[in-house]
């Protein structure tokens, strides 16, 4: 499997830089996603933490 740009630009900086520059896209895309798709990325991003834990997330 071929790695992405991102990712190969993200190898190429110290792993607390890379985890910054992608809050600050990720600040900059919420805005334009739905209520379902900044769900589904956050649960994605904490992998399956189950439902209870998922429920209780406030609104993002």
């Amino acid at each position: 499997m071929s790695t992405s740009y991102i990712e190969q630009l993200l190898n190429t900086i110290e792993p607390e830089q890379a985890l910054k520059e992608a809050a600050r896209l990720v600040r900059r895309l919420f805005p334009l996603l739905d209520e379902k798709a900044r769900l589904d990325f956050i649960v994605t991003l904490l992998g399956d933490v189950g439902t209870d834990k998922v429920s209780s997330m406030v609104h993002l």
